[in-house]
């Protein structure tokens, strides 16, 4: 090999990035590991010696840990640990969901808005005053206007964070737009939907990644306040926050009644941004030519 040839390394596929982006340190292989156990738990459910989440029992509330009730049983005698795991599905889908939404809209319409200057103008304007509201309290008059169902709470803490993901979009296409690749697709007459969709977007995915697994953990907290303060979902329905508003009564009684999805919840956030911060480090090319 000549002096100063440029060595030929093998490209990683993406996959192969991401792979050892989350096993490149031992923290975010144990948040990977964290959440596939989590995810894993709330979707086989059934079959993880689960009892029936809402089957009350009085002569059994607030008992201690058993064989039969391995967390002990809540103020209602319902199992813990049962509650908990069927918990996550709800915490999960919240989470997953308005992280999901909340991208893909204001994907779109940071695209837009970006890129023509006077459509930008109206839309930040509307996010400015979306951004003004407090999340809770736009989350509870959505709420309370609608109904406590999974789909209102969905959609109430979805919408706080649209104007956030419109603005990140929305300054990473308003420096790429006046790259010379770009403008070189304008001039060649390249149709609009396909400078945005091949040119623009892929440089917002490293930072989209990031915002949403940022989206995804907050909207579990912002469920869990919902559900502390009495506007989220049905307190028969077991999700992490529902079970700590009703365990608040009795936390010097039995503090596990907190202690246990309180927990989890902190682990699920934590482990959330551990490995939305190792994507991001496998997606972003700069990051890539760093490692």
């Amino acid at each position: 090999m000549a002096a100063g040839a440029p060595l030929d390394l093998p490209q990683r596929s993406p996959f192969q990035a991401t792979v050892r982006a989350l096993t490149a340190n031992l923290p975010t292989l144990i948040a990977a590991l964290v959440l596939a156990l989590i995810i894993l738990g709330a979707l086989f459910a059934p079959l993880l010696f689960t009892q029936d989440p809402a089957a009350m029992a009085p002569a059994l509330r607030l008992k201690p840990s058993t064989w039969e009730h391995w967390l002990g049983t809540d103020a209602y005698g319902r199992d813990l640990y049962s509650r908990i795991v069927y918990g996550g599905r709800v915490s999960l889908v919240v989470g997953i969901g308005a992280a999901a939404v909340s991208v893909a809209i204001g994907l779109a319409i940071g695209l837009v808005s970006g890129f023509f200057r006077a459509v930008d103008a109206v839309v930040m304007r509307v996010m400015d005053g979306l951004m003004a509201i407090p999340n809770i309290l736009l989350a509870i008059a959505v709420v309370a206007l609608s109904g406590a169902t999974l789909w209102t709470v969905l959609v109430a803490i979805t919408i706080p964070e649209i104007p956030r993901v419109v603005r990140l979009v929305r300054s990473v296409v308003l420096s790429a737009r006046e790259e010379p690749y770009v403008e070189a697709a304008i001039a060649a007459g390249t149709s609009l939907p396909r400078i945005l969709w091949r040119h623009l977007m892929p440089n917002t995915l490293p930072a989209l990644i990031v915002q949403g697994t940022y989206v995804c953990a907050s909207a579990i907290l912002t469920e869990s306040i919902l559900s502390f303060l009495g506007a989220g979902l049905s307190p028969e329905i077991p999700t992490w926050g529902n079970i700590i508003a009703e365990g608040r009564n009795y936390f010097l009684v039995k503090p596990t009644l907190i202690l246990w999805p309180g927990l989890l919840v902190s682990l699920t956030v934590l482990s959330v941004n551990l490995v939305g911060d190792a994507l991001r480090d496998a997606l972003d090319p700069r990051m890539a030519k760093r490692g």
